[in-house]
């Protein structure tokens, strides 16, 4: 047999060149994407009041495994509002081959960052068996038969004892009691636990009380934890962004200060990719000292109400086609729940959240000295893939404690 020849090899490789280069454009657009959404999310739930903590990758991924039967306006309506850019041919490719990045950070790294989805199916219910590959294949979606229309409410302890366990306890009760219906056929579900230390640890000793400021007038006190040591940082003349890196610096916690104590309104007004992008990108690596509260938070959302503000409609209405689930198009989601956990202290951060998706038939320059960030007043903060800049959990600390 003769040689190949130095063209034909040369030709293999570019192929092969191209089609990894391919793989890795269309995560980044995901990731990209998954950003636009995530903040999107912030934008609708920070008119609320008080503390905000949810897992903008949890919602993406259990929307994601649903969009796969998806058609038609529902579809479309689906993409433009969860910003999926790519195909259905692409999108859920470039999805498990971000949940492998996290998989192999969670295999070498000393912390746990730990990714679960399933589907829960009425044991009589005949779903397309493209829709339960495709999400077995590429979400690693475990498939588990329940009895909804016969015990409702044991099908949601079921669902919500497994939600616990894949958290490690921290998110207890996802499904309320009356979510789960005789006529519910289906729920997809995402669970994300992340625990780890910080590169720098915080010295128990120097955490003490201190001011907290809630508004421009009123303060509470809060346990301050202290430390001077290199972090990454930037700043200008309205804000400060800390960056503090868990050990091995795969992922971060992103810290942006407003400077004025009641600051943080206009600071949200402003939040765009664009201007994340700006803040983040201008890090640089120095001393800084470092004043930051310990706390813990839990946040409970109704994803319908927010996604049906994007503009998520036909979805949740008897107008749904979810014909790649199964051909009688008569499905449509009945419920989208999250719930998120956080807490914060010397030591590093311990988050957890969960998705639930219920399916049912219709009925400038740093200054030379060494800065300070003092952390005593309402900010925004996130948890980020350094690698690939996917946004893991997001939110906002107002109160402390609450």
């Amino acid at each position: 047999m003769n040689k190949p020849s130095t063209f034909v090899i040369l030709t293999l490789v570019l192929f092969c060149v191209l089609v990894s280069r391919a793989g890795d454009t269309n995560m980044q657009n995901l990731v990209q994407g998954n950003t636009a959404f995530a903040l999107d999310m912030y934008h609708q739930v920070c008119a609320r009041e008080g503390n905000i903590f949810f897992s903008p990758y949890s919602i993406s991924t259990a929307f994601a495994m649903t969009y796969a039967g998806a058609r038609n306006t529902t579809a479309e309506q689906m993409a433009e509002t969860l910003h999926f850019s790519l195909n259905q041919c692409q999108l859920h490719p470039a999805f498990h081959e971000l949940q492998a990045h996290f998989n192999k950070i969670q295999e070498s790294r000393p912390f746990r960052l730990n990714i679960a989805n399933a589907l829960w199916v009425q044991k009589d219910y005949a779903l397309l068996q493209e829709f339960k590959d495709l999400n077995q294949k590429y979400y690693g979606a475990n498939l588990f038969n329940l009895n909804f229309k016969g015990d409702p409410e044991g099908s949601r302890i079921k669902i919500n004892d497994w939600v616990e366990d894949k958290t490690v306890g921290k998110i207890k009760d996802l499904l309320p009691a009356g979510v789960i219906k005789t006529l519910t056929k289906l729920v997809l579900t995402n669970t994300i636990y992340f625990k780890a230390e910080w590169e720098n640890t915080f010295n128990i000793d120097n955490t003490e009380e201190q001011d907290f400021w809630i508004s421009g007038e009123d303060k509470i006190k809060v346990r301050m934890m202290t430390q001077k040591a290199n972090f990454g940082y930037w700043e200008n003349e309205t804000l400060q962004v800390l960056e503090m890196p868990y050990v091995q610096r795969d992922l971060s916690m992103i810290v942006c200060l407003p400077r004025k104590t009641d600051g943080l309104p206009g600071l949200e007004s402003k939040l765009t990719a664009e201007t994340l992008k700006e803040w983040t990108s201008n890090l640089e690596r120095q001393h800084v000292k470092v004043f930051f509260p310990k706390f813990t938070t839990t946040q409970n959302l109704n994803l319908k109400e927010i996604l049906l503000a994007l503009g998520m409609i036909d979805a949740f209405t008897d107008a749904a086609d979810f014909s790649g689930m199964e051909p009688k198009k008569e499905l449509h989601i009945t419920d989208a729940l999250h719930k998120a956990f956080i807490d914060v202290d010397e030591i590093g951060t311990e988050a957890a959240a969960a998705t639930a998706v219920v399916v049912g038939i219709t009925s400038i320059m740093p200054p030379k000295v060494v800065p300070e960030f003092r952390a005593d007043h309402p900010f925004l903060f996130l948890i980020r893939d350094n690698r690939t800049g996917s946004i893991l959990f997001m939110g906002r600390l107002t109160q402390p404690g609450k």
